[in-house]
């Protein structure tokens, strides 16, 4: 720990006031230092994934072609683009002319709470919100799939759904709008 050097000079000398030398030894601090960075390296929890829960239908062996019986007006389609790009429409293709969006709060997150509050306030059924049918192209990447569940997860959009089956008419909407590069 810590020393004090008291040694004095020569004796029979004129004393002078003696000069102390201070030693600290780190050696315990250094080792409790060490001590504690390993216990909250152990008891640390790190960021932990999140994973978002999708429930998917049984396949009914019966009736595999089964549709979901869903008013037009409360639908938008997602078409998920190129170069992050995203085009929706509402209800039934040429009813309603088609958006070119981009993600964000600005984006199709803003689009997604309004078009829920009118269709709530169409219905008066918070549970019969909009319905959400998102189409990923062959363009499109993994994380704009990802980034529009988020974005309707932040709308609290209460249903969804997933079709990877683009019609011809969409691709050429898509097209249309610079959306979908060949």
């Amino acid at each position: 720990m810590a020393e004090l050097d008291t040694s004095g000079g020569d004796k029979g000398k004129k004393v002078r006031s003696k000069k102390q030398s201070t030693k600290v030894d780190l050696t315990a601090m250094v080792d409790l230092a060490f001590l504690l960075i390993t216990f909250f390296m152990l008891t640390t929890t790190l960021a932990k994934p999140q994973a978002m829960d999708m429930f998917m239908p049984d396949k009914d062996e019966k009736n595999p072609d089964e549709v979901l019986d869903v008013k037009a007006s409360r639908t938008m389609t997602v078409l998920l683009g190129s170069d992050n790009k995203i085009v929706w429409y509402m209800g039934v293709l040429g009813d309603n002319a088609p958006t070119v969006d981009n993600y964000g709060k600005k984006g199709i997150r803003e689009s997604l709470i309004d078009a829920n509050k009118k269709v709530v306030a169409a219905t008066g059924n918070p549970e019969k919100g909009l319905m959400v049918i998102i189409k990923p192209s062959d363009k499109s990447n993994y994380k704009n799939f990802v980034d529009i569940l988020d974005e309707i997860k932040i709308a609290a959009v209460p249903s969804y759904g997933i079709n990877n089956k683009i019609e011809n008419a969409e691709i050429g909407l898509m097209k249309d709008q610079g959306v979908f590069n060949d």
